[in-house]
């Protein structure tokens, strides 16, 4: 299930916090900063429920809407994907663009040392 940018705006401000929320509390945390009228965020609200990212609760007049797809389902797929399309599913190319285009911080090193430390004491 792909998510697209403006959907995974919506999704963040229901994974921030855990409690269902209304299309008009979406939009009052999302409106101003995106320019997105009501129309916009119920149209996204609508995608996600067909991708089945999220459901919806009715609550009196309104729906209450609760995400199904967990943030760390998400950045997973989504990590996947962008290794599979621009680095043919290889870590090591993406760490080298990266450091390439951004100057890596020595905190930056010392986690990425740490991390393949760790990994090299898991191989058998």
């Amino acid at each position: 299930m792909a998510i697209s940018e403006a959907e995974a705006i919506v999704m963040d401000v229901l994974w921030r916090d855990a409690t269902p929320r209304s299309a008009e509390e979406i939009l009052a945390e999302v409106g101003p900063r995106q320019g997105w009228q009501e129309g916009t965020v119920k149209s996204l609200l609508n995608r996600l429920l067909k991708k089945k990212a999220i459901k919806a609760d009715r609550d009196g007049r309104r729906y209450l809407y609760t995400a199904l797809l967990s943030r760390e389902k998400y950045v997973s797929q989504e990590s996947k994907g962008l290794l599979d399309r621009l680095f043919g599913g290889r870590v090591a190319p993406l760490v080298a663009h990266f450091s390439e285009q951004r100057k890596l911080s020595k905190k930056d090193l010392a986690e990425l040392r740490k991390l393949l430390k760790e990994l090299d004491d898991e191989q058998p």
